[in-house]
């Protein structure tokens, strides 16, 4: 859909000056995600890639966890009482014989995927639903130097975010750096839904030796779907939640935060950072000096 951006008038003040201006905001709709007809949850997004959003949150809540289980999404003819049709609410209707796991279709929740999930009960409930446990093998390992050239990548690719300055943005990232996918969205979560989706789709999953870049903070829920889609990293500018990083810990996922420039924090998983000691960093400057030496003693 088309509703990406919308226009509001807005009053600019400057040095003093005022001046009255149209200015591009990033929009704001509620999706209903339906499963097989039944009302799931509620979500606040940027309209847009909705059904991968839709089956993204599928994946991460353990309904699906690959394509061939989904038999059609599709938005929801008279999705209002007069019959008219807001593209704001999505129907999956699951395949065939695939069976629907006890979650939470009793109560229609207004959501971000973890809510009412804390402490070790959630860590439990991840550990033990995912599809796709972190399985890298071999381990990735990804020099500090190209983790730290990501986030640029990712600001460079985030084409609504210079109209609007109001958008959360997640990409894919290969382990050589390459940026295999990007999606924005006013809601972190969900443009990590919508990445992960778009994967469930092209029967991509799992996303086993990839590297998830958000803008913003690594909360639990978004380590829960990087370890539901397989991914082993998850990196994010901001700072990490204590649950989160409890969550990378016993699932094996890697957790980097506070990533700007060559700075980062390393939390969790460090075994796929290629980290030099200070042991190594002296024996290496030690054998720079000898070879140094050598060369001058043989002239």
């Amino acid at each position: 859909m088309g509703r990406v951006t919308e226009r509001r008038r807005t009053i600019r003040i400057r040095d003093g000056a005022v001046s009255t201006r149209p200015d591009t905001l990033v929009a704001e709709e509620p999706l209903e995600i339906r499963l097989n007809g039944r009302p799931l949850a509620i979500t606040m997004r940027t309209p847009g890639d909705d059904f991968a959003l839709a089956a993204g949150f599928l994946v991460s809540e353990g309904v699906i966890g690959e394509g061939h289980e989904v038999q059609s999404i599709v938005y929801c003819a008279g999705a209002t009482a007069d019959g008219v049709n807001t593209y704001n609410v999505v129907d999956v209707r699951l395949a065939p014989g695939v069976v629907v796991p006890d979650i939470t279709l009793e109560r229609n929740v207004y959501t971000t995927s973890s809510c009412g999930l804390c402490g070790k009960a959630s860590l439990d409930a991840v550990r033990t639903t995912t599809r796709h446990p972190v399985a890298d093998t071999p381990p990735l390992r990804v020099e500090p130097a190209l983790l730290s050239a990501l986030p640029d990548r990712l600001r460079a690719s985030q084409q609504v975010f210079d109209r609007t300055g109001g958008l959360h943005a997640a990409a894919l990232f290969s382990e050589t750096g390459e940026l295999m996918d990007i999606r924005e969205d006013v809601g972190r979560h969900n443009a990590v839904d919508k990445l992960v989706g778009r994967a469930l789709t092209d029967h991509r999953l799992p996303l086993s030796r990839t590297i998830l870049l958000v803008s913003g903070r690594a909360s639990f829920e978004l380590a829960q779907k990087a370890v539901m889609a397989g991914i082993p990293m998850l990196a994010a500018v901001s700072a990490p939640s204590s649950l989160a990083v409890d969550l990378a810990a016993e699932t094996g996922l890697t957790l980097v935060g506070f990533l700007r420039g060559p700075s980062m924090n390393v939390y969790a998983g460090e075994h796929r950072i290629a980290l030099e000691t200070k042991a190594e960093s002296e024996a290496q400057a030690e054998a720079g000096r000898a070879e140094a030496s050598r060369a001058v003693s043989s002239r």
